[in-house]
């Protein structure tokens, strides 16, 4: 169990092991998802493929279930998920788009803004 841990288990706090446990499930069912999607790429049986699509959408759920624990419990995910998440721009412009924006980063990232100009 303590191979998952970079520094002596006994020197971290509880919240630092229980984000570790999180960001190791998290891996994990992105694999799933991975390997899940993978087999029902290939899958000749529509009834097979079918199941393995289910269960890849299922391991995607639990997959968004941990970052979300994440965005709550550790600093910093909060902030890079309002930036990134449920925009339209391209990804690779978004951080930019944020910096030069007036508007916070929530109403950006969360389609929030009424593109009416800033209140200042």
């Amino acid at each position: 169990m303590n191979n998952q841990f970079h520094e002596p288990f006994e020197l971290l706090s509880e919240k630092t092991k229980d984000v570790t446990r999180a960001i190791n499930s998290l891996r994990e069912e992105l694999e799933a998802v991975d390997w899940y999607n993978q087999r029902a790429d290939v899958a000749t049986d529509d009834e097979l493929r079918s199941i393995l699509e289910h269960n890849r959408n299922e391991e995607m759920e639990h997959a968004v279930m941990l970052m979300e624990w994440l965005r709550r419990n550790m600093d910093g995910w909060n902030e890079e998920m309002q930036t990134y998440f449920f925009t339209n721009s391209p990804v690779t412009s978004l951080e930019e788009e944020a910096e030069q924006s007036d508007e916070p980063k929530d109403s950006i990232a969360f389609g929030k803004s009424l593109n009416i100009g800033s209140m200042k």
